[in-house]
């Protein structure tokens, strides 16, 4: 697969998890937040880092960004930063717009002004316990662009007691773990020595063609 550009805007748990592993898919990602701390901390995980107002126009001009596939906007808290993030970024010639939204009116205007895809995350979580996907290990499926998605997969009996190491998702699949939830705790960024129990709920990403061979095996 072709390597792609991405931007990230807002470095918090999930634009960070999102910018590094992207980066370690072996994509361009050029990671954007205003605090110069979560930059610096970044700056090591990701092509370039850059402390900035993603709703400075002339700022972000001056990136050249024009050519990039895909922005991913994070700062959903602050409603009105995000919807100028994404007008700034559309105008700019990005080609997709991703963004997170906290509520259905602020994704109604962020669908308005031309954004392709808003995640609600407390909306989407809602939904899955409501409807108790018990018949698939697929709980969530979450297009971050044409190429790349976000997937929660309900850990498989064979996966139990083993390491994120021993289980070697990514050579396997070509999947990346971002996070295990196990009830109400969220381990982010697990480490190689991380176990898989039952019922805990795998946030993986990876690219569209290597989660459907995933989803291939998971349904046989």
């Amino acid at each position: 697969m072709a390597r792609k550009q991405f931007i990230v805007v807002g470095l918090g748990r999930f634009g960070s998890s999102v910018a590094k592993t992207l980066y370690g898919l072996g994509n361009d990602v050029l990671a954007i937040d205003s605090n110069e701390d979560v930059v610096q901390e970044i700056a090591d995980h990701v092509t370039h880092a850059v402390q900035m107002d993603a709703i400075d126009e002339n700022a972000v001009k001056s990136l050249g960004i024009r050519n990039f596939d895909v922005a991913v906007i994070t700062i959903g808290a602050n409603i009105q930063a995000s919807i100028m993030a994404a007008l700034v970024f559309k105008e700019q010639g990005v080609k997709y717009i991703i963004a997170k939204g906290n509520s259905d009116l602020h994704a109604k205007v962020l669908y308005k002004i031309g954004v392709d895809r808003v995640i609600l995350p407390e909306k989407d979580m809602g939904v899955r316990v409501a409807h108790n996907l018990v018949s698939s290990n697929i709980l969530d499926y979450i297009e971050l662009s044409p190429d790349y998605s976000i997937i929660e997969i309900e850990s498989l009996k064979e996966w139990h007691g083993k390491s994120i190491r021993d289980l070697s998702l990514r050579a396997k699949y070509g999947i990346n773990v971002m996070a295990i939830k196990s009830g109400n705790d969220v381990n982010i960024s697990p480490s190689p020595d991380d176990v898989v129990e039952a019922n805990d709920v795998i946030v993986a990403i990876g690219s569209v063609e290597d989660l459907n061979r995933l989803e291939d095996k998971i349904s046989r």
